[in-house]
C-alpha cells in the first residue's frame, strides 16, 4: 500500500541482465484470468457478500492503501482483497476527493465500521493471509487497534527466498512473471512534489490500482510458491526463517528503543567543537582557510599547491579526493589525515546526533527503525531510519552514540552475540579437524593459530603475533589473497604468502572447502548456507577478471555470513516464543550484525541473563558448540 508494496525490496544489487534461476520463466504458467473484475465495496450489503466469501476461503491476498510510508504513521485509506485471479474489491474507508464530498453514506463506508465488521478475520490465527510485504500492513492495521495474524505467505519473501539478488518489487516481479505491466503508484497519484495523498484520489481509479494490486499478488504467490515448495532447503527458509521473522520484526520495530537526546545534544555539541578544531588545525596545515566539504578546493590545495603525488582521477580526469585515496595519502602526510578525521566526525554528527532526536516518535517517545528483509542478499537484515548498522564502533566518538540508546526507567538493556560465529560456521562447513578441535577444547583459536604459522608454542605467542593470526583467520574467511593480506598487516607481500601457506598447512580442510566451493559455485550458480538458502552469483562464470574473483570470494564467504544470518533470526523467532509463551516484559528491541538487544525489567534480569544465551545456543546443531556472550547496562555501550 502506499507505494510501500512496489517499492519495498528493489535494490540488492537487482541488475537486469543476471542469469540466476528465471523465477518461474518469464510468464505466468496459470494463464491470465480471461477476463478482469474489480469491485469497489461501498455498501455493507456488498461488505457482508466478501465477508462470506473470505471467511471460508484457505487463503485470501490481502493489501492496504495508506496515507503515508512511513509504518507507524500510515493511516488506512482503502483495503484491497483477492481469493481467484482476476477478481478482487476495494473497500474504500477515507477518501476525502472531490467525488467523495457529501456522499459519506453512499460514497463508502467508515473506518470504524469496516474494521469493527472484518476484525475477527483480520485477527484469526486460522485465516490464511497472503501479501506483499505484510509486515508494513500489519504496521497499518496496528496503528487502528487491529492485530493482523495469519499471515502465512509473503510474495516478496517469496521472490528473495528463489533469487535474493532480483528485485523483489511487486511491478518488477508482475513484468518479469506475469508479463504484465502493472498500474505504477506514480501513474495515480503524480510525482515529486505534485504528488498527492492515495485519500484524494478518484475512488473509481483507486478501485482499478487497488484492486490489481490484491490481484496480482495472488498470481505472483501461485507461481512462485510451487517453485519454493520443490526446493526443500528453499522452502525450509522461508517457511522456518523467514515468514516467521518477519513477524517478530514487526513486533521489535513497534516497540522501538529509548533514545537520550538530552546526551545526543551535548554529543552534537563536542562533535561541532572538536570539528572547528580540526578545521582550524587542516588551514594552517594548507597555510590557507578553505572549504574542508568541497572536494574541488581540496584538490588544488593537495594537489596544485602542496603537490601531493595524485593517486588515482576521477572519470573527468581530475585527481581523486575520496577516502581511499585521503588514507593512502594519510600514511605520510597530515593534511589528508585531517580531512579524514573532520568527515568521519561530520557524517557522525548529521547521520546521528544532529538527526536520532528528530526521529523520535512523538507518540511513544522512542526511535522506530525499519528492518530491511530482502534488502541484502546474504540473508542479513539491513535497517533504515535510522541505520542501526553503520554506527561506527572502532571510534570512540561511535561508540558514545552508543551510549544514547538507553533503557526505561526499571528497566537494563541486555546484549547477546555470538562469539566468533563465522570461523565457528566455517569449522562446521569445512569439516576442518584441527579447526573444529579449537572449538570444542574452548581454545582461543586466534592463538592455535599464532601457535602454528609463527611455529611457537601456544603460551609463547605475543599479542601482536595474536594480532596477525587474528587478521589472517577473518581474512581468509572473506576471501583475502596474498596481495590483501599485505596490504592489511602492512608486511611484504612473500610473507603474507608465507603466512597463508602456514595457515592451510595447519587446516587443510580450510584449504579444501575454499576449492570445491569455487568448484561447485562454477557449475551450478549458486552457493549454499548450512540452512539451505541458496545464493546466487551471476558474475561467477562471466564478467571481467575483479568482477569474477569478487564473485569468488563471495562464493567462500556468502555461506558463513548467510548461515550467520539464520542464526540470529532462528534466535530472534525463538526468543520471541519464549518471552510470549512465558508472559514476560522483556522486549525485543533491536538486532544489529550478530548482536540480539533486549530491553529487560530489573526483576527477570536474572532470568534472561541465563535463558538468552542458551536459547541462542540451541537453535541449531552444527558440528562446533555456538557460544553467545551476554552483556547488561544502563544503556547499548555498557551492554555491549
Amino acid at each position: 500500500g502506499a507505494g510501500a508494496g512496489a517499492g519495498a525490496g528493489a535494490g540488492a544489487g537487482a541488475g537486469a541482465a543476471d542469469p540466476g534461476p528465471a523465477q518461474g520463466g518469464l510468464f505466468d504458467s496459470a494463464p491470465a484470468p480471461a477476463q478482469i473484475r474489480y469491485e469497489t465495496v461501498a455498501t455493507e450489503a456488498a461488505l457482508e457478500a466478501w465477508m462470506r466469501r473470505i471467511e471460508t476461503a484457505p487463503l485470501v491476498s490481502i493489501d492496504t492503501e495508506t496515507t503515508s510510508l512511513d509504518p507507524l504513521q500510515a493511516q488506512l485509506v482503502g483495503i484491497s482483497l483477492s481469493i481467484e485471479p482476476g477478481e478482487a474489491c476495494y473497500i474504500p474507508v477515507a477518501h476525502r476527493g472531490p467525488d467523495v464530498v457529501g456522499l459519506e453514506a453512499n460514497g463508502q463506508l467508515t473506518r470504524e465500521a469496516v474494521l469493527a465488521r472484518m476484525r475477527a478475520w483480520l485477527e484469526d490465527p486460522l485465516r490464511g493471509k497472503v501479501g506483499q510485504n505484510l509486515k508494513y500492513d500489519a504496521h497499518v492495521f496496528a496503528n487502528h487497534g487491529v492485530n493482523l495474524r495469519g499471515i502465512v505467505h509473503d510474495t516478496m519473501l517469496q521472490s528473495y527466498v528463489l533469487a535474493s539478488h532480483r528485485n523483489h518489487g511487486m511491478d518488477s516481479l508482475a513484468e518479469r512473471l506475469l508479463g504484465l505491466k502493472t498500474i505504477s503508484y506514480e501513474e495515480v497519484c503524480g510525482k515529486g512534489a505534485s504528488q498527492i495523498g492515495f485519500d484524494q484520489i478518484d475512488i473509481a481509479r483507486a478501485t482499478e490500482y487497488a484492486a490489481e494490486d490484491a490481484d496480482v499478488t495472488l498470481r505472483l504467490h501461485r507461481n512462485m510458491y510451487p517453485q519454493v515448495e520443490a526446493l526443500r532447503g528453499v522452502h525450509y527458509v522461508y517457511e522456518q526463517i523467514e515468514m516467521p521473522v518477519s513477524v517478530v520484526l514487526q513486533k521489535i520495530e513497534r516497540n522501538g528503543v529509548l533514545i537520550d537526546a538530552a546526551r545526543l545534544g551535548a554529543q552534537s555539541a563536542q562533535l561541532g567543537q572538536r570539528m572547528l578544531e580540526l578545521e582550524q588545525a587542516a588551514y594552517e596545515a594548507a597555510g590557507q582557510p578553505f572549504n574542508l566539504g568541497s572536494p574541488k578546493q581540496i584538490g588544488e590545495i593537495l594537489f596544485g599547491q602542496m603537490k601531493l603525488p595524485v593517486v588515482k582521477k576521477t572519470a573527468s580526469g581530475a585527481p581523486s579526493t575520496d577516502e581511499e585515496v585521503l588514507q593512502k595519502l594519510a600514511e605520510d602526510y597530515p593534511l589528508p589525515k585531517l580531512l579524514l578525521d573532520y568527515r568521519g566526525l561530520a557524517k557522525l554528527k548529521s547521520t546521528y546526533t544532529d538527526k536520532l532526536p528528530k526521529m523520535v516518535n512523538p507518540a511513544t517517545g522512542r526511535v522506530h527503525t525499519s528492518y530491511g528483509q530482502t534488502t541484502a542478499v546474504t540473508g542479513r537484515l539491513a535497517s533504515t531510519e535510522p541505520n542501526l548498522q553503520n554506527i561506527p564502533v572502532r571510534t570512540e566518538e561511535g561508540r558514545r552514540i552508543r551510549e544514547a540508546f538507553i533503557a526505561g526507567p526499571g528497566n537494563v538493556i541486555v546484549s547477546a552475540d555470538y562469539s566468533q560465529i563465522e570461523l565457528r560456521i566455517m569449522a562446521h562447513i569445512s569439516g576442518d579437524e584441527n579447526l573444529m578441535r579449537s572449538f570444542a577444547e574452548g581454545e582461543d583459536v586466534h592463538r592455535a593459530t599464532a601457535a602454528e604459522i609463527f611455529g611457537v608454542a601456544p603460551d609463547a605467542v605475543s599479542s601482536e603475533q595474536r594480532r596477525y593470526a587474528k587478521v589472517i583467520n577473518f581474512g581468509l574467511i572473506y576471501g583475502m589473497s596474498a596481495f590483501g593480506l599485505a596490504g592489511n598487516l602492512g608486511i611484504e607481500r612473500e610473507a603474507a604468502k608465507h603466512y597463508i601457506d602456514r595457515y592451510f598447512m595447519r587446516y587443510p580442510g580450510v584449504a579444501r572447502y575454499m576449492e570445491e566451493t569455487r568448484q561447485t559455485a562454477r557449475e551450478q550458480g549458486f552457493v549454499e548456507t548450512v540452512f539451505g538458502r541458496r545464493l546466487w552469483l551471476p558474475d561467477i562464470n562471466g564478467g571481467n577478471g575483479p568482477r569474477r574473483q569478487g564473485a569468488e570470494r563471495a562464493a567462500i564467504n556468502a555461506p558463513m555470513q548467510g548461515t550467520a544470518a539464520d542464526l540470529i533470526k532462528l534466535s530472534m523467532i525463538a526468543v520471541q516464543g519464549w518471552l510470549e509463551r512465558d508472559g514476560l516484559g522483556t522486549r525485543q528491541v533491536m538486532q544489529v550484525h550478530d548482536e540480539l538487544v533486549l530491553e529487560v525489567p530489573q526483576a527477570e534480569l536474572e532470568l534472561v541473563k541465563v535463558k538468552l544465551p542458551e536459547l541462542m545456543c540451541n537453535v541449531a546443531e552444527l558440528r562446533v558448540p555456538l557460544v553467545a556472550e551476554v552483556g547488561t547496562g544502563s544503556n547499548w555501550e555498557e551492554a555491549h
